[in-house]
């Protein structure tokens, strides 16, 4: 039910922005400008082209609006606009979709034992930092799977990656990760 009225909410939307009613096209950036910053964020490093990476996106989808064909969700659908606009723009830049490095916001739970709280803190850090060395499709994948909390279908219709790919890359990026935390772990404890 919930899924057919976000496409139901989604035709209106569209069907009111494609009607001339333009002014709603800010709820479809309010309601993707998260999973959109997001992507981007993962596979770019300079703030400038965040913004002008965004903005292209977002003129894509506006333009494209028509072409949407409800096979999906419209976030989804943006989030491949998002995905395939950061892909290109690396390709021009020359630069490897699978060599730079980027961050990741933390996300903290507050406790009432401090000791833990530091020790998670500090957990928080080496993750990031070891996530930061992975490379920016790995890094996707990870955050749409686990921050974004999208299944694999949707990542799949994201990325235009076959399903059983983007379980492959999750299972490698997860164990790089794993080892590159194993490896610091050891030579902290040295």
């Amino acid at each position: 039910m919930n899924n057919e009225s976000n496409h139901f909410s989604d035709k209106i939307i569209i069907t009111n922005i494609l009607n001339g009613k333009i002014q709603d096209f800010a709820i479809v950036v309010k309601n993707t400008e998260k999973l959109v910053a997001q992507i981007v964020r993962k596979m770019t490093t300079n703030e400038d082209d965040h913004k002008d990476l965004v903005q292209d996106i977002y003129l894509k989808a506006y333009q494209n609006l028509s072409s949407f064909q409800f096979k999906s969700k419209l976030s989804t659908w943006i989030a491949n606009i998002a995905y395939n606009t950061t892909v290109n723009y690396l390709q021009k830049k020359k630069i490897p979709v699978t060599d730079i490095e980027n961050s990741i916001e933390n996300k903290f739970i507050v406790t009432e034992n401090p000791e833990f709280e530091t020790i998670k803190k500090e957990t928080m850090k080496m993750l990031a930092k070891e996530l930061d060395k992975l490379p920016p499709l790995y890094k996707t994948l990870i955050t749409l799977y686990h921050l974004e909390e999208l299944s694999n279908k949707e990542i799949a219709e994201i990325t235009n990656l076959p399903e059983g790919t983007i379980k492959s890359y999750l299972s490698r990026a997860r164990k790089i990760l794993k080892d590159n935390i194993n490896y610091h772990y050891k030579n902290e404890k040295l």
